[in-house]
């Protein structure tokens, strides 16, 4: 039951965000789409840190490991994974002009969910290999950590799921479909959670190289995307304000849940 929850809670996350598009009379206002990429970013600099680094260096000493070893293989290769999905899968971003990836003929609604969906990738597996650890008793790593981490997800998807949705109905496209979409957007987390406990639940020694790796893989996202969008234009400082509050709301969930 415990698992079940750990993986759908961010999906819910995602379906509430999206779900803020029945709310909507105009676009949604540059300032608050500052703020929630600040915020998102926050949220998964603290996440990186607190739930999977510092669970995987622990885990590294007891295991007789170097502990820098295994988080900077993970680290580097989560980076590398996602670099690797940035050149190939088409997609734009939500302020971006020019599309990413292979050349394709998709339409730039369909671009736009996939840049989303690629984002959602690491989270999916962040949650799913802290959900492992936890199943296996592992040092530093309770149900209630893994639980947290999902929570906070889910408040990293909350506005990543509005991100979504409110731009397509802003585009021409109906509520009930941007809604959908939406929701499609976040379906990859749950599915990525679950490859990852299957894989790692058979191999206890590789866990703190892939807790490393959904962190380098979510810092990926956070550099490459989340802050540059936030900081790009006006109104950059609701940017920075939204990254020290996502990232210390992640924090104290941690340490009082964890």
């Amino acid at each position: 039951m415990e698992i079940a929850l750990g993986l759908l809670i961010p999906f819910l996350g995602t379906t509430l965000g999206s779900a803020m598009v029945f709310l909507m009379k105009n676009k949604l206002s540059e300032k608050l789409e500052k703020f929630l990429g600040g915020f998102a970013s926050g949220v998964m600099i603290s996440a990186s840190m607190w739930s999977l680094l510092l669970p995987a260096i622990d885990m590294s000493n007891a295991q007789g490991v170097p502990a820098w070893l295994p988080t900077a293989v993970g680290f580097t290769i989560g980076i590398v994974f996602l670099l690797v999905l940035d050149i190939v899968i088409p997609h734009i971003h939500i302020d971006g002009k020019q599309p990413e990836g292979i050349k394709t003929k998709l339409n730039k609604n369909t671009m736009m969910i996939f840049a989303v969906t690629m984002h959602n990738i690491p989270e999916g597996m962040a949650v799913g290999v802290i959900l492992a650890s936890a199943m296996m008793h592992n040092v530093g790593v309770t149900m209630a950590s893994a639980l947290t981490l999902s929570i906070g997800i889910a408040v990293q998807n909350f506005p990543e799921g509005a991100i979504i949705s409110m731009p397509l109905k802003s585009g021409g496209m109906s509520k009930g479909k941007s809604f959908l979409y939406g929701v499609l957007s976040g379906v990859v987390e749950p599915i990525a959670g679950i490859i990852t406990i299957f894989l790692t639940s058979f191999m206890t020694i590789i866990l703190p190289y892939t807790l490393s790796f959904a962190a380098g893989a979510m810092i990926y996202v956070v550099v490459e995307e989340l802050i540059p969008e936030s900081q790009s234009g006006e109104h950059t400082n609701l940017g920075t304000i939204g990254v020290a509050i996502g990232f210390v709301l992640m924090m104290v969930l941690d340490i009082a849940l964890g």
